[in-house]
């Protein structure tokens, strides 16, 4: 059950000197500063409606936000460094600075960006690509000695989707990230987290299939983020859309946290919160 897979997993992070405790399950707010992100309601366009969409996060609950300036969807179009940058810095100054306490994931596969992004306040790098698409990503994430959340994904997001091929997935993705754990902490990062990648670059079957072995992961004793909401492996399933796609997000967290899960990555915070409070009180 979700409270044993717990008891080997590290239960508390540094930013920066600044400790992260995750003795219980969190939630992570999706904040889109992007005008092509696939839920439209996670989008953010300017800083005062990214202020009032974090503080509205922050008071329901969530443990972190997730800011990202390039969309990652399938088939989104490809943006230049400067112009992430352009998108990304000045909000992550103005939630830095108004919302000292709140805990800033930046959502990026650059290593620029993601330094610069720590620099101007945020907290951790949350890199869909693993290092994959950008060769100093490791070597900066064992430079600023931040959390870095690490994805299993192949490709990149304008090719992901593009026939993917797995013999076992589960096996793949559990082989991936043991090397990527070593490869960090040979280079001297110390908090890593890691993300099945549901979505990226696997089949609707695929996605399931490693839903249904996830567990294989907690051996790393690493907190493990999961991202279903919303996403097309829910709404192609039940035939509809991202709008209506929240009680699908909610079982499939639920299977999640069941199988180990320690951060949701969602949409919704007050249900995703809400879905933890009662499987821990079911599995009590």
């Amino acid at each position: 059950m979700a409270k044993d897979t717990f008891l080997n997993r590290k239960a508390t992070l540094n930013s920066k000197g600044k400790p992260i405790e995750l003795n219980a399950q969190a939630v992570m707010a999706i904040l889109n500063l992007t005008p092509d992100s696939f839920y439209g309601e996670s989008r953010a366009a300017g800083i005062e409606e990214a202020l009032r969409k974090t503080e509205t996060f922050l008071n329901e609950g969530a443990k972190f936000i997730d800011i990202g300036a390039y969309s990652s969807r399938p088939g989104a179009a490809d943006i230049s460094a400067d112009e992430e940058l352009q998108r990304l810095i000045p909000v992550v100054e103005a939630l830095a600075k108004t919302f000292p306490e709140a805990l800033l994931s930046i959502d990026t596969f650059r290593a620029r960006v993601a330094k610069e992004a720590i620099l101007a306040g945020a907290h951790l790098i949350n890199d869909i690509a693993a290092g994959n698409l950008d060769e100093a990503m490791f070597a900066t994430v064992a430079e600023l000695q931040v959390p870095y959340i690490m994805m299993h994904m192949k490709g990149t997001p304008q090719n992901m989707q593009q026939n993917p091929n797995y013999e076992n997935v589960a096996l793949e993705v559990f082989q991936y990230f043991d090397k990527k754990i070593a490869a960090l902490k040979q280079l001297g990062a110390k908090d890593i987290i890691i993300d099945p990648g549901f979505g990226f670059a696997k089949t609707i079957e695929h996605n399931y299939e490693l839903l249904q072995q996830m567990q294989i992961l907690n051996s790393f004793g690493l907190p493990i983020l999961a991202g279903f909401s919303r996403k097309s492996m829910i709404t192609k399933v039940l035939h509809n859309k991202a709008a209506d796609a929240l009680n699908g997000t909610t079982v499939l967290n639920t299977i999640a946290l069941l199988k180990g899960a320690a951060i949701l990555r969602v949409h919704d915070v007050k249900e995703a919160l809400e879905c933890i409070k009662l499987v821990n009180m079911a599995t009590a």
